[in-house]
């Protein structure tokens, strides 16, 4: 299987390259930080009413302090659709200060 060059594109080898079958459907965590909680509690309450989002789960890093909400989605890890769903919800986390810190699968890596 052939993969684009660039980080989504190398995670998603490795991934495959440890046995994971990546045609299938698996939960993709993606992470969003946010330095004041409040701006992450509202986005976990907003986030969790769309209808790609299963789950939302915030937590305070240990070490930087940071908020993380830890946005769950169900799909199929192509390259492309992870793309499109992580701009999609770091557009919605924008609006509330957030930004973006990568992805992973719960029985793979991260990104």
């Amino acid at each position: 299987m052939q993969f684009p060059d660039d980080d989504n594109g190398q995670l998603l080898a490795e991934i495959a390259a440890a046995g994971i079958d990546l045609n299938k459907m698996h939960q993709v965590d993606f992470f969003i930080l946010f330095e004041q909680e409040a701006d992450a509690e509202k986005f976990a309450k907003e986030i969790v009413s769309d209808a790609l989002v299963q789950n939302a789960e915030l937590e305070k890093c240990k070490d930087t302090g940071v908020w993380e909400v830890i946005t769950q989605v169900q799909m199929v890890p192509e390259h492309t659709l992870l793309g499109q769903a992580e701009q999609y919800i770091e557009s919605i986390a924008n609006s509330f200060n957030g930004y973006g810190d990568g992805w992973g699968l719960m029985d793979g890596d991260e990104a």
